[in-house]
């Protein structure tokens, strides 16, 4: 048997604090109030046709995860790109790139910005449009696989 949908005000009233602080996790306080916004417009303008009243949790975290992928996805550099100084003149990801090869795609681009750019895990995660703790994880994964593979 399905759980019925509760009147909108119930579920925003049940949810508000969790996306809220999973949108200040993802993006910042300043960022997530607009995305918290965003969030439950978008929830209520598919609210009234949801089928049933089941992982309404779920469903809320989804719509606040993909504004925050959008945002990223949107979101520009700012300002020029720095010239890197490399001892030998070559970029840093033509540097690592016998290192690296081999790794897989995600793993690889994580270990080319933290080592190469020397990036943040949340610019690495902005980058490949995953979290700061994915990013940091593929990168740690990298790093392990070219320390195994060196053995």
């Amino acid at each position: 048997m399905a759980v019925a949908v509760p009147p909108f005000e119930t579920f925003y009233e049940s949810h508000k604090t969790e996306v809220f602080r999973f949108l200040v996790s993802r993006i910042g306080r300043d960022r997530a109030e607009d995305a918290f916004q965003e969030t439950f417009l978008r929830a209520l303008r598919a609210y009234e046709r949801l089928e049933h009243g089941e992982h309404l949790r779920a469903w809320a975290l989804t719509i606040a995860n993909r504004i925050v992928l959008d945002g990223a996805r949107r979101q520009r550099p700012q300002g020029d790109m720095p010239d890197l100084v490399t001892e030998d003149g070559r970029p840093a990801y033509e540097e690592l790139a016998p290192l690296t090869d081999d790794l897989p795609p995600k793993e690889r681009a994580a270990v080319v910005l933290r080592y190469g750019y020397d990036l943040g895990y949340d610019e690495i995660g902005a980058a490949l449009g995953s979290t700061e703790a994915a990013a940091r994880q593929a990168a740690s994964a990298g790093v392990r696989r070219l320390r195994k593979e060196q053995q």
